[in-house]
């Protein structure tokens, strides 16, 4: 399982999410069989969902990140629950590059595109808040910055990574994100800014220190209590009562054609998150028809 760990400043001045994401990011692996760089445009997306996941307040809550970029891997979805499990994909699992020769790093931005960056958070309203800013670098992490600071108007500090071992899994992963709240002490401000630039590669450190020690590193020098840490996963929440309502909406013509079709050609619905498969008999498209009419 990943984990999550929260901490606020004792004065108040900003709050602090951290995340071991190692699982997260290998379960999507499994499942998307994506190529390393599709990986870590996809983990980091999953990972920064995750940690936006854990600052919904209710049970019901739920926030979906889009990145629309005209890059090669096309559109990277992820969608997460108020305790950090969260689900996603990307338009192309494939997409891949060479390293970068300036850094030796997968080439996320390239992966990513121009185009747009859509936070969708769901807190049971008529109308969930919507927000849209351009993307910023590709690089994730300084897009979810950039997001917070334009659209929401929260100074934010994000690092996400994302490291792929020679097999192509990923051998570590993580991130964190520490906001200032209203009225913060403008020497924390300064003391997070100052701390961020000293701060290694997130994979760097997460190899060689616990979450909790990297998170200490970001707050360095600024008093905080560690307030609370949970288990969070890859976790989808397809049903076969989704995938029954899918098929009704398809609408009375299309439900008997594939009655028809059934006794040659199985019906069979495939959640796009996860790849589970929804099989349906004859008999079973058939009461689905009745129920609907």
């Amino acid at each position: 399982m990943a984990r999550i760990i929260r901490a606020m400043t004792k004065d108040g001045s900003a709050r602090a999410f951290a995340i071991e994401g190692t699982d997260i990011v290998n379960r999507a692996f499994e499942i998307h069989h994506t190529a390393p760089t599709a990986t870590a445009a996809l983990g980091r997306t999953l990972l920064a969902a995750s940690l936006m996941g854990s600052m919904l307040g209710e049970k019901d809550d739920a926030l979906t990140l889009r990145f629309g970029g005209d890059g090669d891997g096309g559109t990277i979805l992820a969608s997460a629950d108020y305790m950090g499990n969260v689900r996603g994909l990307i338009g192309n699992p494939d997409c891949d590059y060479p390293v970068r020769e300036s850094d030796g790093k997968l080439d996320v931005a390239r992966c990513v595109g121009n185009g747009y960056l859509t936070v969708i958070r769901d807190a049971g309203g008529d109308v969930p808040y919507n927000g849209t800013c351009e993307i910023y670098s590709g690089e994730i992490a300084s897009d979810i910055a950039y997001y917070y600071a334009t659209s929401e108007q929260i100074p934010t500090v994000c690092a996400l990574g994302v490291l792929v071992d020679t097999d192509y899994t990923c051998k570590v992963a993580g991130g964190i994100i520490v906001q200032l709240l209203p009225f913060a002490d403008p020497e924390v401000a300064d003391r997070l800014e100052q701390n961020a630039g000293k701060m290694p590669a997130i994979t760097s450190a997460l190899q060689v220190a616990s979450l909790e020690d990297v998170l200490a590193g970001y707050l360095d020098g600024i008093e905080f209590d560690l307030f609370d840490e949970f288990d969070c996963g890859y976790v989808c929440d397809c049903t076969r009562e989704r995938t029954d309502r899918a098929l009704i909406s398809l609408g009375k013509k299309q439900l008997q054609e594939l009655i028809a079709e059934s006794d040659a050609k199985p019906c069979e619905l495939t959640c796009q998150f996860c790849d589970k498969i929804y099989a349906y008999s004859k008999e079973e498209l058939q009461g689905l028809l009745d129920n609907a009419t």
